[in-house]
Parts: C-alpha cells; structure tokens; sequence
C-alpha cells in the first residue's frame, strides 16, 4: 500500500478531504523526522515506538580492492511494533504476496542430496 493509498482510505473512512489528510500526513511524517534528528523517541501506544538506536563503531571491509573502511559509531531510526499490534498482525488472515506453502528447506550442510 502506498502513501497514496493510505490517504484515500483514511479519506473516505473519515469523510475529510484528501487535501486536510495529505497535509496531516505530511506533517505527522515531519514532525516524526525532525524529533528523531533531535535524538527524541516518538511513542504511539496500540501502534509501536519509532526510536534511534546506536550502532557501534566498527572496521569493514571492501573486498574488491581489498581494503578496510573505519565507519564510526552513529544512530540509525527504527520501528518496533507494539504487542498488541503484533498480535492483531498474528492473529489475522494470509499477507498479502505471500504464498500459501511453505518454501522447502535447503538440505543442511555437509548433506549430500540423493541422486534419482
């Protein structure tokens, strides 16, 4: 679903005008990145928590010219849902995409597949 998307529905389940729902989106969207840029967590309870979390400083590598790149420790933003969200996601019917069966594994290491 895309941002086009939510805003027609919330729309038409509400009865306000596209143009009032794109405005409050949009500045719900704002208000969200300029209070993590603050270093502020953003709480919505039922819904979930959008926070900053910390990565640590750490050495990586570029294996094509076979040389390390310090990246130095920085935040990155983050969505963790609520239970309760969690639950209602759980508890509801097929996403969407999905298929209905399960992929089949893949044979475990050190396994040889038996030839037919």
């Amino acid at each position: 679903m895309t941002k086009a998307e939510v805003i027609s529905e919330i729309s038409q389940k509400t009865g306000i005008e596209k143009a009032d729902v794109l405005t409050t989106v949009e500045a719900f969207f704002k208000v969200v990145k300029d209070s993590m840029t603050e270093g502020h967590n953003i709480y919505v309870r039922g819904f979930g928590s959008f926070v900053n979390k910390k990565r640590a400083r750490k050495v990586a590598r570029n294996i094509s010219k076979n040389t390390s790149l310090i990246i130095d420790e920085h935040f990155i933003p983050s969505f963790k849902p609520s239970k309760t969200f969690v639950a209602k996601i759980k508890a509801s019917k097929k996403i969407t995409g999905e298929s209905s069966e399960k992929a089949p594994k893949k044979a475990a290491k050190g396994t040889k597949k038996a030839k037919a």
